[in-house]
């Protein structure tokens, strides 16, 4: 086969994928969601015939009207509309708050999730990466066994413990008898009431204060997988021939270590970077409950409780097109560095 035609033919191969995989977990999430028992709605009119005398017939009407449903459509019929509202991203309105859109909901708090989760992953990757290629190279040195400990020790321990140790150590040991270090307890929301919305300094510094602890807790939850990620990779690339013919030369270590083995020790490093952005959603959900964090974690955890169904429906099909399109941009990464993959029509990720 050309080699033009190689790429566009993986590209088409894997959209394809992308788009079979996010109607299969649509569908499920669907159907699934239908199961769970205590249906908002039926509570609704159940509690209009009760509190108010409201016959069944006026009670189902009014929820129809007030919820935009047609209660009287089967089952398989409501999940045409789905579909077709959800090929247009509109996943209606919510049950808890009625008349407002779900994409509205979303759109509103999905930045502030972004921000948090993103910003820690992000520096916990500089940081890890950079202490597990020290940690791979200087491997005789007193402070490795210090870094692969501390980053295993991290790596084991789950994130929600990891936000409890921090509320814990922030908010009840104090600083010198003047109080606690941060007061956790009062950094509840992502701003302090009173603050004008907009680039001015008192509200970036309260967006910064409410979201520091957050922030810190995706850092240290992260960085010891890429430190660990990185010594691996970086210690399977110190023997190779590239990097004994750069030695053999006479090159300082530093300029081994960057442009040699970094490089390629980096290769399956970006990738795994690359899937965990899609994961930035559904990482968020128990973090922003202990620390009231108005993100879209803290909306699914309320819609999944009140059996909000366009809310959750809306929030996991948005994870899961996340996670697919990482997926995605991690494989084409993969193939336009190492473009033999296209050939196999596989990943060596994978």
């Amino acid at each position: 086969m050309p080699k033009r035609l190689q790429f566009p033919l993986f590209l088409l191969r894997k959209l394809l994928k992308v788009a079979f995989t996010v109607w299969v977990v649509t569908t499920l999430i669907f159907f699934l969601i239908r199961l769970m028992p205590s249906n908002p709605i039926e509570q609704y009119i159940q509690n209009l015939v009760i509190q108010y005398g409201m016959s069944y017939e006026e009670a189902t009407s009014r929820a129809a009207s007030l919820f935009s449903l047609d209660l009287s459509q089967s089952m398989f019929a409501q999940y045409l509309e789905y579909l077709k509202d959800a090929v247009r991203l509109d996943f209606g309105t919510s049950f808890l708050s009625p008349g407002v859109q779900v994409s509205e909901i979303i759109a509103a708090r999905l930045p502030w999730t972004l921000f948090t989760v993103g910003t820690g992953l992000i520096l916990s990757f500089i940081v890890g990466t950079a202490l597990g290629a020290i940690a791979a190279y200087r491997r005789e040195s007193w402070y490795e066994p210090i870094i692969s400990g501390l980053s295993s020790f991290l790596s084991a321990i789950p994130d929600f413990l990891i936000a409890i140790f921090l509320i814990l150590f922030f908010g009840v040991f104090t600083w010198w008898g003047r109080g606690s270090i941060v007061p956790i307890f009062q950094l509840r929301g992502n701003y302090g009431a009173g603050v004008n919305i907009g680039w001015n300094w008192p509200f970036i510094k309260s967006v910064l204060d409410h979201s520091f602890v957050p922030i810190l807790t995706y850092f240290f939850s992260q960085i010891g997988i890429w430190v660990l990620l990185m010594k691996g990779s970086t210690t399977g690339c110190l023997n190779a021939d590239y990097a004994v013919i750069a030695r053999a030369r006479g090159l300082r270590p530093r300029k081994i270590l960057t442009s040699y083995i970094g490089r390629n020790a980096m290769l399956p490093i970006a990738t795994e970077f690359a899937m965990r952005l899609g994961f930035i959603i559904g990482g968020s959900l128990i973090i922003e409950q202990l620390f009231v964090y108005q993100g879209v974690g803290l909306e699914l955890l309320k819609a999944t409780t009140n059996r909000d169904y366009p809310l959750m429906q809306g929030i996991f099909l948005i994870m899961t097109i996340a996670i697919v399109l990482s997926n995605l941009f991690a494989e084409i990464l993969y193939s336009l560095l190492d473009p033999r993959i296209r050939v196999k029509g596989g990943s060596k990720h994978a």
